[in-house]
């Protein structure tokens, strides 16, 4: 199935998942919209992340009865290349978390897992715009947010800061040399 046959499938599940009724702890957190859009693009086949959004199917499950009981879910079936700075990505993300609710431990390990992907990040997770990765950023990692002042793209951004903490100075993602973008992601940050 190609992109625009997928909207109505990604547009129909978000709704569903967006109005099935969360458990009181989870009923006011503000990334259950961001849980539902990722699950829904991941669902539609859309970004690179697994079935389970890299989570491991103990904690996907545990994510799905607490944020969306009675939907069931079926993801698309895939494997995400290993790569080898997962840990020290998600250590970056994790030691900015803005330490307001537990779901931002998903987020990070999902942002984490997506940084493996061949796209922009908002694409990589199956977010439908760049305004849901930016708006992830600001309710979990508001500190990062605040630092991305040249409104650099996101996947860019992380790597930089992850390299410039282990002292590498020259340091793209993993991805950027094969992309369309790159032009434009490597000139002037506006």
């Amino acid at each position: 199935m190609n992109g625009p046959d997928r909207l109505p499938i990604r547009a129909l599940l978000l709704a569903e998942l967006l109005s099935a009724p969360a458990s009181g702890t989870v009923a006011g957190d503000p990334n259950r919209p961001l849980l539902a859009s990722l699950i829904a693009g991941q669902v539609a086949g859309e970004g690179c992340l697994p079935a389970d959004l890299g989570l491991g199917a103990a904690a996907f499950a545990h994510l799905c009865r607490e944020y969306f009981p009675g939907v069931a879910i079926s993801g698309t079936l895939r494997e995400v290349e290993a790569i080898p700075e997962r840990e020290d990505i998600l250590k970056l993300l994790l030691d900015h978390r803005a330490r307001e609710t537990r779901s931002e431990l998903l987020m990070a390990s999902i942002l984490a897992t997506a940084c493996a992907g061949r796209d922009h990040l908002w694409q990589d997770l199956g977010f439908s715009g760049r305004e849901e990765l930016t708006r992830l950023m600001w309710v979990n990692f508001p500190a990062l947010a605040r630092a991305n002042t040249g409104d650099m793209k996101w996947k860019k951004f992380i790597y930089r800061r992850f390299c410039s903490a282990e002292g590498i100075y020259v340091c793209p993602a993993p991805s950027c040399g094969v992309c369309a973008d790159y032009a434009k992601c490597f000139g002037p940050e506006n």
